[in-house]
């Protein structure tokens, strides 16, 4: 599949990053982080858009005319500017590896979900811990914990689903290594069953759309 995408791309000359794209405050974008064996694991064990590998998630937001993305990770909640978000993994054309998704506005107004107060909410958040426990409700933060705590519906309810997490290689049903060190490291039980939530599942939610692919994340074999 990404083989004859990238023919074809190739073929056109087609760049994708030039498409036309309007950015819009509360899109989501999803991010292929090539941040090692912790983003490989992640990306193992879920499925995005299209197939995708995702470990990364952010909340699009503009301060005075200027984009930025409200994020967690491991410096916390923190206020990163859009080309710098953009910039940290391309795809072989040099275009980043990130897709934009959307809230249906049916959506929207069908659960009462202000994207104003969403961002408001991400922003009170700052400077808040990242959650390396990857626990809800604790007051810390991982990327999609951080979107699923301020997309609330008219009842201030999470508009996205939590599902069991897994840390386990599906090859051989045998928790990563990665994360066998990480938690053994941190003093913390893996977290295995627990509920959660991951940028590829995100991603797949039936009330978003994906309206923009700057460039070609990594897929799925």
């Amino acid at each position: 599949m990404k083989t004859r995408l990238t023919i074809c791309l190739i073929l056109l000359g087609f760049n994708i990053s030039a498409q036309n794209y309007t950015p819009k405050a509360g899109d989501l974008l999803f991010q292929d982080l090539d941040c090692g064996p912790f983003c490989d694991a992640i990306e193992k064990v879920t499925t995005g858009y299209n197939n995708y590998s995702f470990s990364h998630v952010g909340i699009l937001n503009n301060e005075n005319g200027v984009w930025n993305v409200l994020e967690a990770g491991g410096s916390g909640v923190v206020v990163t500017p859009l080309t710098d978000f953009l910039n940290r993994t391309k795809d072989e054309f040099g275009n980043p590896k990130v897709i934009v998704g959307r809230l249906k506005a049916s959506n929207a107004a069908s659960l009462g979900l202000d994207i104003s107060k969403s961002l408001t909410l991400a922003k009170s958040h700052l400077g808040k811990t990242y959650d390396d426990g990857f626990v809800l409700n604790n007051n810390k933060f991982y990327c999609s914990e951080l979107v699923y705590e301020c997309f609330l519906d008219a009842q201030g309810q999470p508009v996205f689903s939590t599902n069991p997490m897994t840390f386990k290689d599906p090859e051989n049903n045998e928790i990563f290594s990665a994360w066998d060190n990480y938690f053994d490291e941190l003093g913390l039980n893996i977290p295995e069953g627990e509920p959660g939530l991951n940028p590829g599942g995100i991603s797949l939610s039936p009330i978003i759309e994906i309206v923009h692919q700057y460039g070609i994340p990594s897929q799925k074999q």
